[in-house]
């Protein structure tokens, strides 16, 4: 069976992930939080592998340097297997767009009516989704994940830029 259809194949697992202390900011609680629960999320259920077919499980450690998303990937034992750079512009204007969504719609929430909430959140859900896509893109010939992990790292993307 390929191991990206297994599910309890361990060979293509995230067991953990580090965000690099020099990229990202501190920041009020409620923003760490949100970085907490992004790598909790991503843990917690993900399908991910190296297409040089170097097996897991993984450990990766996240950084912004010069602009650029770095993305180091160790093995179970820490041992560096890899490291990707991908550029932030095509991302960047979708996480800034996304950021916005978001905002208004976490105001929202306070005051509007439910029809208004339904149309930011579901704004909010199709520029994630795009945002997925993208990384998807990105990956491709270097790392294969399923959507939902995609989407996950993109939540956990989003999350080392967020200043709060």
């Amino acid at each position: 069976m390929n191991a990206a259809n297994d599910p309890q194949d361990r060979s293509t697992l995230i067991i953990d992930i580090r965000l690099d202390e020099a990229s990202i900011d501190r920041n009020t609680p409620e923003v760490e939080h949100e970085r907490q629960v992004a790598i909790f999320d991503i843990l917690e259920d993900n399908k991910f592998f190296l297409d040089d077919g170097t097996a897991g499980p993984y450990r990766l450690k996240l950084a912004i340097v010069e602009k650029r998303h770095v993305v180091d990937i160790f093995s179970e034992e820490r041992s560096p297997l890899t490291t990707f750079v991908l550029s932030l512009s095509p991302l960047s204007k979708l996480i800034k767009d996304y950021f916005l969504v978001c905002e208004s719609y976490y105001e929202a929430i306070k005051t509007a009516p439910p029809s208004r909430i339904e149309a930011l959140d579901m704004g909010r859900r199709g520029l994630h989704d795009e945002g997925s896509r993208l990384l998807i893109e990105r990956l491709k010939g270097k790392i294969t994940t399923d959507f939902e992990t995609a989407r996950r790292l993109f939540t956990l993307i989003c999350a080392l830029h967020w200043k709060g």
